[in-house]
């Protein structure tokens, strides 16, 4: 009853957005000022892939739009969160409550990019997929920019799905892949394919993974395993009064407490089901490194994860755990290249890792590491957190990695290289876009590489495309 009160809302003002625009309420593009374009994401909460996709965009937009063209402005949840983050792009904070702020928000700027890969989807929160329609709903209700950007599209509700038919009609979806092209056509939403946006990402350099591994025991020679468990059960968050009145008042729901009204699925088959996943997963640990002399590391790639992380690493006999609310994003994803071998339910542990060639596998809770694995060419390399089969599957992966770790390589490099092209052409589609809603923004002329297109490449991702480019 919350999730549909909170879209009922969200709809209500999106509509009020029309009138208020008619009205003469909001800010248009006028020629010779600068462009301002809000991001819209739920950044601020150390989730290392929302942060990185994030950064990239903004990198790539200044680059494809000139950043003396442009101002932007980015959602966070806690400045905390992201100090250090998003260049010299504005950051406003995103409440819990968020149906008034984007009403307010929106209007203030000629443009919303939405920012989150999990987009139009149930699985994680209706909340979520509700703030992204009611980010771009409101920015097409006053003839702006609304784009939603390397998006993917799942299983919604009934209801979220009829108010992304009805507020997304006018707004550009560039998805992630063409599964989700498939969801969002049946809504009538216009799409062009693109990709994920952290594929052009550098961290800090390597030396700086290998002394962070080194302070936390690697003695230098052992491979070194990078292990990124979640919890896959706890999705999706939900508003609950009830539940936080109980909160609250005396502390009920404490562990399923996610913040404000919002709490995470819970219940005895949760809890089963998440104590099978985290042991199967650190039984197969255990059976390959009797068979293999490794460094297992547990990486929390969103500080949510830290739990999985701890209870692993406690089935282990004990291993590094690597929170990223210790570790930006900068140090963490040179950490996970700094690795030998990833094994990850984390979808951007494994991409952000790829442009170091790290052999990787996933264990996966819905179909974002599946579709990346089947595009690598190694469907094998992804597993399901609920098979029953997990741990003997799981030890079976690990030794293909090692077994087929030059031929996976070449794989991940040639994928990382096609991704590039593809997060290039998201730049002509979005110039393209803002050509049509605003004929008088300039626009860079004459004959460009696709390259030109992205965010400028590091010496890392130049060799890539050196070896793996047609």
């Amino acid at each position: 009853m919350m999730d549909q009160l909170l879209e009922v809302w969200m709809g209500g003002l999106i509509e009020l957005s029309k009138l208020a625009w008619m009205l003469g309420f909001g800010e248009s593009w006028r020629p010779g000022t600068k462009l301002k374009i809000l991001f819209a994401g739920y950044n601020g909460t150390r989730n290392t892939g929302s942060d990185v996709r994030v950064e990239e965009m903004l990198r790539q937009v200044e680059r494809v739009l000139g950043s003396e063209h442009v101002q932007l402005a980015v959602m966070t949840q806690s400045f905390d969160g992201t100090r250090g983050y998003f260049g010299q792009a504005t950051q406003v904070r995103l409440p819990d409550i968020f149906p008034p702020f984007l009403f307010r928000e929106v209007r203030r700027h000629h443009g919303v990019i939405a920012c989150e890969g999990s987009m139009f989807k149930s699985k994680f929160a209706n909340a979520l997929t509700t703030m992204m329609v009611g980010s771009l709903g409101i920015a097409s209700a006053q003839n702006k920019l609304s784009v939603g950007y390397g998006a993917e599209a799942g299983r919604m509700d009934a209801l979220v799905a009829r108010m992304v038919r009805r507020y997304c009609g006018e707004s550009l979806v560039i998805t992630r892949n063409e599964e989700s092209r498939t969801v969002l056509r049946k809504l009538n939403v216009a799409t062009e394919l693109g990709t994920d946006t952290a594929w052009t990402f550098e961290p800090l350099g390597a030396e700086y993974g290998k002394k962070a591994l080194r302070d936390a025991g690697w003695d230098g020679e052992q491979p070194v395993w990078i292990l990124c468990p979640i919890n896959p059960y706890w999705w999706p968050v939900k508003p609950s009064l009830a539940k936080y009145v109980a909160w609250a008042a005396a502390g009920a729901n404490g562990v399923s407490h996610y913040r404000s009204i919002y709490f995470h699925n819970s219940g005895p088959r949760v809890r089963a089901a998440y104590e099978r996943y985290l042991t199967a997963f650190a039984n197969a640990v255990i059976a390959f490194r009797k068979q293999h002399r490794i460094f297992p590391v547990l990486v929390a790639m969103e500080r949510l994860d830290a739990d999985a992380c701890r209870r692993v690493a406690e089935r282990l006999g004990g291993a590094p755990v690597l929170v990223s609310d210790q570790y930006d994003m900068y140090q963490l994803v040179s950490i996970l290249r700094a690795g030998h071998f990833l094994v990850s339910s984390r979808y951007h542990g494994i991409v952000t890792s790829m442009p170091g060639l790290v052999p990787s596998a996933g264990v996966t809770m819905d179909e974002r590491i599946r579709n990346l694995m089947r595009e690598r060419g190694q469907p094998g390399l992804s597993l399901e957190v609920d098979d029953p089969d997990l741990e003997e599957k799981l030890v079976v992966v690990m030794s293909t990695l090692v077994r087929e770790r030059d031929s996976l390589r070449d794989g991940i490099g040639r994928t990382v290289v096609r991704n590039l092209k593809f997060m290039a052409r998201m730049g002509v589609y979005l110039e393209e876009y803002v050509q049509r809603r605003y004929p008088e923004f300039p626009v860079r002329s004459g004959l460009l590489t696709w390259e030109e297109y992205l965010p400028p490449l590091s010496p890392t991702l130049r060799k890539l495309v050196e070896t793996y480019g047609e």
